[in-house]
């Protein structure tokens, strides 16, 4: 059923503390962000209420568009390598008894209870040389001698996926336990086998979650800063770790909020463009 059009003004009081808290938390710092953004600064960490636009113009210098690249491209393959590990695994979980279901999501839950400090030491100690996995192979024959696998790209990428997998599986479950059943059990009828039906049946009804799991992820990834500190090298650093430096070790609070204003607006231009090409695929079909 079509619902039905507000006609009175009570008809909007829901909507009042929604958007009471949307103001609060997300317009008025956003719009004291992007003022101070324009400010200059002064020696001695100070900043003074006058309009420029240097501070933008400096974030557009190679260094700072790298580091604008490479957290684009790793919040991008930490979604990617999400949502491909994480669906396939999310549909079996839900074909499983009820019971097992319980203990995945547990054990899924116990994950997101850990900081991303914990998870950050806990990878570093893995892939370190002295007590980290590489022994393991060492002892089966496989390796001559321990290696440390990090700082490097693999274990900051390993990492983050490790703290956004949860997510990803918790986002996806809703959805793939609604899946009605009669679909697959109507392509099994016609001769299709169960991988064929994952991928034929299954992976289109399941579009749109699929992505808005990558958008959520996406995002996710795109603030990561502990992560990228403790397993990477500096040129692995993404730009919310450059951003925390220039506004607590470098007092350039105006340049941080410039920086962190490019950061929203390239995260909320990328959102729409998926929003807009996932309409548009829905309008051609």
């Amino acid at each position: 059923m079509k619902p039905e059009p507000p006609h009175k003004l009570a008809d909007y009081a829901p909507l009042i503390f929604p958007a009471i808290m949307l103001i609060v938390f997300f317009v008025i710092p956003f719009s004291t962000m992007i003022t101070v953004s324009f400010f200059k600064r002064q020696q001695g960490g100070f900043y003074t209420p006058e309009f420029v636009i240097d501070n933008y113009a400096r974030f557009l210098s190679p260094f700072f568009g790298g580091v604008l690249g490479f957290s684009l491209m790793l919040a991008v393959i930490v979604a990617l390598v999400c949502v491909a590990i994480a669906f396939p695994f999310t549909y079996a979980l839900t074909q499983s008894p009820r019971r097992v279901q319980v203990i995945w999501l547990i054990a899924l839950l116990s994950i997101l209870s850990l900081s991303e400090v914990i998870i950050g030491f806990a990878w570093s100690t893995l892939l370190s040389r002295t007590a980290g996995i590489t022994n393991l192979l060492v002892a089966a024959g496989l390796m001559s001698e321990p290696q440390a696998l990090l700082p490097s790209f693999g274990a900051v990428l390993t990492g983050m996926v490790y703290q956004a997998l949860p997510y990803t599986v918790l986002v996806l479950y809703p959805s793939l336990i609604r899946l009605d059943p009669s679909l697959l059990e109507a392509a099994r009828t016609l001769g299709a086998s169960p991988l064929r039906g994952f991928f034929n049946i299954v992976i289109p009804a399941q579009r749109n979650t699929i992505v808005a799991t990558f958008i959520l992820v996406f995002v996710f990834a795109l603030g990561s800063y502990l992560l990228p500190q403790i397993l990477g090298r500096p040129q692995h650093w993404t730009l919310s770790v450059l951003i925390t430096d220039q506004a607590i070790y470098q007092s350039n609070m105006p340049f941080a909020a410039a920086m962190a204003v490019f950061l929203v607006l390239i995260s909320l231009a990328l959102v729409g463009l998926t929003a807009l090409i996932g309409g548009r695929r829905e309008v051609v079909e």
